[in-house]
């Protein structure tokens, strides 16, 4: 299965629901992403069949080390994009909203340069004294 944005938003929310509640049912991948439930259906049997995830009889959806590897780097990705949207200036909103469609087409390399220079910027905050929230 070759991966694509769909597939990494749907391995990134199962992580997220993960951490917020400490398991995953379709329903709340559902719920979260505001699509119908067979259209969860259908996405778990792809990154089923393709070692992503595994399903238990009881309904819950656990990430195998191979989609744990992408949730956490797509995850990792949205984070950093959102919060060097935010030292720019953008409100919270619109930075979580942008950085969620920028950290699936962004080039590693330019990705890698957004990291650089948001380093850049923490360490010369604090030179000057600059606390920052992160």
């Amino acid at each position: 299965m070759q991966m694509n944005e769909s597939a990494e938003n749907y391995l990134e929310r199962m992580l997220m629901i993960q951490q917020e509640r400490g398991q995953v049912r379709s329903v709340d991948v559902a719920s979260a992403m505001g699509v119908s439930r067979a259209s969860v259906s259908h996405a778990t049997k792809l990154l089923r069949e393709n070692g992503y995830i595994t399903m238990g009889r009881d309904g819950l959806i656990t990430l195998l080390p191979a989609g744990m590897a992408i949730a956490q780097a797509m995850l990792e990705r949205h984070q950093r994009l959102a919060r060097f949207l935010m030292a720019l200036g953008v409100d919270e909103q619109t930075a979580l909203e942008d950085a969620c469609k920028m950290e699936h087409d962004l080039s590693p390399a330019s990705y890698e340069a957004i990291c650089r220079h948001a380093d850049g910027m923490k360490e010369a905050d604090s030179e000057f004294g600059i606390r920052n929230s992160e």
